[in-house]
This record gives structure tokens, sequence and C-alpha cells, in this order.
């Protein structure tokens, strides 16, 4: 059976084709009356309108193409899962693209100039000032998270990974943190080289009495925070302060410390996370750790978004910060 056309409605329902397209255009002139009866034919014939020549015609497919990786980062998945309800509950529609790389949007560029999207949402980081131009050269709105890279047409949503350093060295200091160590994530990552330089900047103004800072390196994942870990401890070094990049690395963290040196939170050392992913809040982990809030860097995308395609002729840039919330639990709840 060959798919029914709007043709066939037009016949079925006794009206023009042209009067058809009307009916399935919320902007168009129709008389109501004709409308049901379109719609009533559509529905007895199982038609469902084809969108491609009404984008052709206005050059605008409400498609937002959504670039994605490190979903085995449960962070993603659940800002992931925010954008796209938000995003459809918008009217939107999404071109999902996966690329392997968490860090950059070199990958998936070519994929991207290939479909006629409207924007770009990612939670990646624009990686090269070459990707930032070729971005900007595809004249359509580009928003991503935790990129200092910005320029005309994108802009970007971070949370506010510098000040978040600093918190986290602070509450160490409290906690009477003598021999602190960062765990920090891939070199390319930005966001977490700003956690790393509030950190480190933050011990200097708590303490004089940390004369340095053990800075150990992962690739964001749960094995490379215990591989990381247990390289360190083997030797011979026992830490009494940690603060991770990420909250993966810092379930791997507190596995190794338990395993190679039985060393625990919060008696032995005090630990804190970076992404308030449902992991850390297990019994076995009881992780300390800031919460990016998801649901607003989302809403905040969202509303750099739609004020972008209103003023679409417009190359807007802008840059937004969001406060991380300190999630305090058992890991730095030492009683002093």
């Amino acid at each position: 059976m060959r798919r029914v056309t709007s043709t066939d409605v037009a016949k079925y329902a006794g009206v023009s084709q042209s009067a058809v397209s009307r009916a399935f255009s919320s902007h168009a002139s129709i008389a109501p009356a004709t409308r049901e009866k379109i719609l009533a034919a559509a529905a007895e014939l199982n038609y469902r309108p084809n969108k491609i020549p009404a984008i052709m015609l206005s050059g605008k497919s409400r498609m937002i193409g959504v670039v994605i990786g490190g979903l085995s980062n449960p962070f993603y998945a659940s800002a992931l899962e925010c954008l796209a309800s938000d995003l459809q509950a918008s009217g939107l529609q999404i071109l999902l693209v996966h690329v392997e790389s968490a860090l950059t949007l070199d990958s998936a560029i070519n994929q991207l100039m290939s479909y006629r999207i409207d924007a770009i949402v990612t939670s990646l980081a624009i990686g090269s000032k070459a990707v930032m131009r070729d971005l900007s050269n595809l004249r359509i709105p580009v928003i991503c998270f935790n990129s200092l890279l910005t320029g005309p047409w994108i802009s970007t949503v971070v949370s506010n990974n510098y000040q978040a350093g600093c918190s986290a060295a602070l509450l160490l200091m409290k906690q009477g943190v003598t021999q602190p160590v960062w765990l920090a994530g891939p070199k390319k990552n930005s966001a977490s080289r700003l956690r790393g330089k509030g950190f480190r900047e933050g011990l200097k103004e708590e303490s004089g009495s940390i004369t340095s800072l053990v800075e150990l390196r992962g690739d964001d994942t749960y094995e490379s925070g215990y591989s990381a870990v247990a390289s360190f401890l083997k030797q011979g070094c026992r830490p009494d302060g940690m603060f991770c990049s990420n909250d993966m690395m810092a379930c791997g963290a507190i596995d190794a410390l338990r395993e190679h040196a039985d060393l625990r939170c919060p008696d032995d050392i005090v630990l804190i996370g970076y992404d308030n992913i449902p992991q850390g809040a297990w019994r076995s982990y009881d992780l300390t750790t800031f919460d990016q809030r998801s649901d607003l860097l989302v809403q905040v995308a969202l509303e750099l978004l739609n004020q972008a395609l209103i003023e679409e002729t417009e190359p807007r840039t802008s840059t937004r910060v969001i406060d991380a919330q300190l999630i305090e639990r058992g890991s730095t709840q030492r009683h002093l």
C-alpha cells in the first residue's frame, strides 16, 4: 500500500490541495468548518502531513541540533533528558548527534552542516578557535554548556566552576585538612581547569600551613579515578583531603582509598566531588558534591535560544553563569 498524500485527502474531503496545506498550518487563513472537515478526512485516511515542502518554502525547520557526548556520566544523561523535554514542549524538533569526545564539537560540525537545522544546543565545550569560527560561519544560534570560547552567534551557559573550587578549599580547611589532593579531569576540559584553579587559589587564601598540593589526573571516568588514586597510594602517600573534578572519579577514588589503604571517609580523609549524580548519594559513597543544577542550566540555555531565534538576523553572543549548589553529605562530615 502506498502512503496517503495530501491529494488523497483533498479528493476525499472535496476541497483543493492548497486547502489541505492551509489546514495543517497554524498561521494560514482557513474557515473553521473547512479545517474540521479536512482534519476529519485526514484522520479517517490516517494521513500524516509532510513537513519538508513547508521547510523548503520557509527555510525554517524548527529543528534543533542537539550534540551530546560522555553519556557514561549520568550528569549528561540527566541534562539531555531535561533538554529534550523542554525543547519538545516549546514545539521544536530534535536532531540528536552523538560524538565520542565529551570535550569538543570538532567531529560533529560536518554532520551538522548536512542538515537544515535552525540552531545547535550542546553540552560540549568548544575546543578551539577554529571550531568556533566554523560554528559562527553557520550563521545560526549555537548554545553551549561550560564553554570558555564564544563568538558571533555562539552563547554559553556555565557552572561557576572557579567559585565552586574556592568553596571546596574552604570546606576542606574547615575540616582540618593539611595534605590535600586535587583529582583533575583531562587537560582540555575547561570546566575542570577552572575548578582546579579555584581550588588552588582557595587553599592559598584560606591556609598558610599547606605548602604543596598534590595533583592527580583522570579522564572523568570511574576507572580513571580509581587508577589514579590507587597508583598514588602505592607510593606510600596518605592524603587527608581530596577534591575531585567530577563524581564519577570521586566514587572511583573512594573505592581505591578503601581497598588499597583502608582509608575511610570522613574519618581518615574528607572528599568532595562535582555533578551530584545519583550514584554519589548511595550509602557506600555518601558523597559531598556540587550540583550544577542541570534544570536551571537548561532553562537559561532555552531562554538564550528563544531570544536568538526571535532575533535571527543578529549574531547574538552571551555568557550566563550559574552558581553550583554545595550538597554536603557524610564524606566531609568529620567531627573535630
